[in-house]
This record gives C-alpha cells, structure tokens and sequence, in this order.
C-alpha cells in the first residue's frame, strides 16, 4: 500500500463573534389579548348583571311576601330560605312548594320569577356563545394555551420563525432527533400543516407577525431553555427583523437566518448572527465549484449527505465556455455573478423574450419561477444542443419526479439547500467549518483528503462526532495522560483488539484551546481539554468507545504490551514490577 499523502496542516484561531454594544433589557412578552378571562368579564359584565338582579329581586320579593303555614298562621320565608328556593326553580330544578304551602301571592310572585330568570339565562347563554365565537376570544384562548406550553418546556429547543418548505424539512429532521421546536409564523396554513404532519413531539405553535420581539418573547425568545432561533421565513425583511431581535434581546443564543438578497446579508451581518444563509448565492459557489474543483465538489458533497450515502461520482469534464442564464432578476444575477466572478462569460436572457438560442453555449440555467417554464426551456436546449450543461431550478416539491425523469446535470431547490445546511450547522457545529474549509480546498488537497478518509471509512459518507477529552467524555484517556504518560492521535484509532490494525475513524479536526488545526498529524500528542474531531463509521465509534473507558486498552494501544483488564490484577502486576525492581 502506498504511504499516506502528507496534508498540509492548517492551523486557524477560534474567532470570536462581534457583538453590538447594547443595554440589558427583559425580553417582552405583552402580546394584546393574552388573558381570555379578562375579555369574559368585560363582554358578560352586563347580562351577569341582568341575571344577578332578576336572582336578588325574586329573593328579596319573596322574603317580604307574606304566607301561611299548617296551622292558618301567618310566617315569612328568611332571605336564606328564599335565596335557596329562588336558586332550584331558577335553574330549573324544581324541589316544590317548601317549607309550607304557598299563597296566591307568592305563587304569582314565583310565576314571574321563572320566566325573568329564563329569559335571563338565555340572554346570559346567548352572549357566551356569542364571545366563544368571536376571533378575539378564540385567539385569546389560544395564546394563552400556547404561553402555558412555551413555559412547561423544560428541555432545550429551538424557535423557529417560518413554516414553509425550508422550515417543515427542518421541523421533520429535528423531531426525528428528538430536539424540541417552538413555531411561529404568520401564514395559519402553514400551521395548518404543521398539525397534519402529526411529528413525534408536541409543537407548540402560534400564528402572528414575527417582526414582533413581543411575540417572539411570547414564542420563547426570552425563556432560559431556548438554545438557538432559526429564521426561515421566505422575506428578507421577517428574517431580518428575528435576527435583531436575537441579538438585541438575547445576544447569547445563536441564530441562523435565510436570506435571498446580497444587501439584506450585509444588514444581517451586522447583527451578528452565526450564518446568514443565501441559498442563490450558495448555489452559485457550488456551480462554480463542480466546473472548476470537481474533486472539491465531490468531497463537499459527500460530506454534507445522510451518513451511509455513496460517494457521488465524479464529474471531470464540465462545461467551462460561456454560459446562458434565464432566470428572475434575484436567482439570476446572483448566479450570473458567480460564473463571471469565477472568470466565464455569461449571457443573461429574459425568459418572457421566448426561446433563446441555444447553440454557442456550454451551459444553460433555467430559474425562473415556474417549474413548467423551466423544463420547457431545459428540454429545447437538450434538443438543440445535447452536449449543454443544464442546471435547472425546482419551485415546488410536486415536480420532483418530472425533474428525476428528465434527469438534468444540476437541481437548483433553494428551500432544501437552506434546510440541509441549517441542519448540518445545529446538527454539529465543529464539522460544519471544517466543511467550510474544503469548500475553500484546491482540487488536488481535496483529492487527498477523499482518499485518505475512503481508505479510512470506505466508499460510504461517515458519521460525524467530536470528542472532548476530559474525565466525562474520555475517563480512561485523561488519567492516562494525568499519570504522566503521553498518548497520540493515531493511537486512539488503533483497534483495541490488535493495535496493528486501524480503526474505520478519521481525525478531521483538532483544537486546543482558541487553535484550531484541521486533519492534524496523527502523531500529534493528545492533551486534556482537547477537543477531537472524528469522521467514523458506527463500528469504528465502538471501538473508540471502549479506547476511551477502559484503562487496559488504551495502556494496550499505547505501550503494545497486554495488561489485566480488572483493578485487582493490575494492582498485583504493580507490586510484582516493584518486587522486581528491588
């Protein structure tokens, strides 16, 4: 076997997010409409009234009316006796003449009684149903079941602002992982949907406009178990709004926002968020990197997929001529940019002037809003010319299949790629910037990091984690290291079983402390409070496991020499290296 190409180390600091000088303020929660009680007592204030007037006039009428008892002796009812006469025939209960027969007088004065009382439930009954009714009263109710969710949290969770496609994608995958989401967006259709996808987890949601910090408040922005907020709302302007809120409010949490504008990232940018994620303009930089690094490409790709996918295949010959671009002005120019900035010559068409001419082109973009107008345009340039690089923009996830069946050189689905990105920062954020740094990788420093983690992992993308070696993550390894003995990368991925074999695990990224070093010399020493980046697949992490935990292995891994693997032996070999030494 050949010996390991050497990968130039790169050594990057730690950099510290910038952050606004602000004043610390509470988190605003005082959404109008928030105490349905409140709107009860003002709206049945009148017919309560009504009904505790017709209840004291009976009561106080019939204790001043005067009967007859058994014996043809005049008596009085008490206001008691009359209060708990007026309360059963009032509702309809109906216990009879108590405790003597009634007169005439009281029997007319009872008479009158019924049917004011009636009539004075059923105006009562009439304006409650009336207020359940009203979209006040019902928005009301459901904010405050909605706050009483918000604060029975008590794990971590992300708000996330916008439920489109963007968002539903990243809902689904979080839910799968078990992390807990709190919704908000100002579409009630969308959240329509959220409840129709019936996720593991219950969400709470509420509809209302995001650009409110008292919603977001409301939402839990300010609630101590809020670990990230994810603004994935289609308008720049939403987004923009939820990212200074975040970072005035709680300047603490991280945040990642969508973006679609070149001058709404720069606005963001200032706020400091931890990404701001254009899809157009990503997309751009990765068309510019399949052409010109499609090494590059293909490790990034890689990368960034489901462990367990294939390697993708490699596309050397692309097209590197000039260009045609048929798109919306915002996808269009975004993309046109790249390609010029990459050094190409590009031709932007309009897309109403009719079919352009396809035939001195080496790639076409179709981006216009509609899928159909897309496939339309994509198909006469196959037709025309079938040797054009066609990259194709998807609006809607109902034509999928159309865009598999037509099978084009590249899909463009903006809301998938902000979701897939979002998902690999949250999911690990260590690895998302070590992807960051072979997005910037010449072709052949790609191509040897590819060969080095397929000889390492195999032709399938790895599963990634980081290790922190510390006596929670790596007890075994930090008292090695504290007794005064040394332990390297590469001995962490020997096998625990035959420390001459390797391990399905590649190092990918060392830091200590503010130093970062991506694909670090495996003969570089381990040291407490280091943090280590893996790529493995799910055997390796096994045996990495039992490396970290278990003293006798990694004493095995690192001296060769096999040890007792119980407490009791290995303190009776001790002593028998004492005795020997004496």
């Amino acid at each position: 076997m050949p010996p390991s190409p050497v990968i130039p180390l790169v050594i990057r600091p730690w950099r510290a997010s910038k952050r606004l000088r602000r004043a610390v303020v509470d988190v605003p929660t005082d959404v109008p409409s928030t105490e349905a009680i409140f709107l009860v007592l003002r709206r049945m204030r009148f017919p309560l009234i009504v009904l505790i007037s017709i209840f004291s006039i009976s009561v106080l009428g019939l204790s001043l009316i005067p009967g007859v008892d058994e014996n043809g002796e005049p008596w009085r009812m008490t206001l008691f006796d009359a209060f708990y006469f007026v309360s059963y025939t009032a509702t309809t209960i109906g216990f009879g003449e108590i405790p003597h027969a009634f007169t005439a007088a009281q029997r007319m004065w009872v008479t009158g009684t019924i049917y004011a009382s009636v009539t004075g439930w059923a105006y009562v009954f009439g304006s409650l149903f009336a207020l359940l009714q009203e979209p006040a009263f019902r928005k009301a109710v459901t904010l405050q079941r909605f706050r009483a969710k918000v604060k029975g949290l008590h794990e971590p969770f992300l708000l996330l602002v916008g439920y489109g496609q963007a968002g539903r994608t990243l809902a689904t995958a979080l839910d799968h992982e078990g992390r807990r989401i709190v919704v908000v967006d100002a579409d009630p259709g969308r959240l329509d949907v959220l409840i129709s996808d019936q996720l593991a987890n219950d969400v709470p949601n509420i509809e209302g406009d995001p650009t409110n910090p008292a919603l977001l408040g409301l939402a839990g922005l300010g609630h101590p178990m809020c670990e990230g907020v994810l603004a994935m709302t289609d308008k720049d302007e939403m987004n923009l709004a939820v990212v200074i809120a975040a970072n005035l409010l709680r300047p603490e949490v991280p945040v990642i926002a969508r973006c679609s504008e070149r001058a709404n990232v720069e606005r963001m940018e200032d706020f400091s968020p931890d990404a701001v994620i254009n899809p157009y303009d990503r997309y751009g930089s990765y068309l510019v990197m399949a052409l010109q690094r499609p090494d590059t490409f293909q490790l990034h790709q890689w990368l960034l997929s489901e462990p367990g996918t294939e390697l993708p295949p490699l596309h050397e010959e692309l097209a590197s001529g000039r260009w045609m671009v048929s798109a919306d002005s915002r996808f269009g120019h975004e993309v046109a940019h790249d390609l010029r900035q990459a050094g190409m010559e590009v031709l932007e068409v309009n897309p109403e002037d009719g079919m352009p001419d396809f035939d001195a082109i080496s790639g076409f973009i179709a981006g216009v809003e509609s899928d159909t107008t897309n496939l339309s345009m994509a198909a006469h340039a196959r037709l025309v010319n079938p040797d054009v690089y066609l990259a194709v923009r998807q609006k809607s996830i109902h034509t999928t299949s159309l865009l598999q069946a037509f099978e084009p050189d590249s899909v463009f689905i903006a809301t998938d790629l902000v979701a897939f990105e979002s998902l690999a920062r949250l999911q690990a954020p260590t690895f998302w910037a070590f992807i960051e740094y072979v997005h910037e990788l010449p072709n052949d420093q790609a191509v040897e990091i590819r060969d080095r983690l397929v000889r390492r992992v195999g032709d399938v993308s790895p599963i990634p984690s980081v290790l922190t070696i510390n006596h929670y993550e790596a007890p075994a390894v930090t008292r090695w290291l504290e007794s005064g003995h040394t332990a390297t990368l590469r001995d962490l991925l020997r096998d625990p079983d035959d420390r001459d074999n390797k391990i399905p695990s590649f190092v990918f990224m060392l830091k200590r402390g503010k130093q970062v070093t991506y694909v670090p010399d495996l003969e570089t020493t381990i040291k407490p409070g280091d943090q280590v980046g893996l790529l493995s697949r799910s055997r390796g992490l096994q045996q990495i496991n039992a490396t970290l935990h278990h003293d006798a292995s990694l004493e095995y891994l690192c001296t060769a020499e096999t040890v007792p693997s119980t407490w009791l032996w290995r303190k009776l070999r001790l002593l028998r290296r004492a005795l020997r030494h004496r």
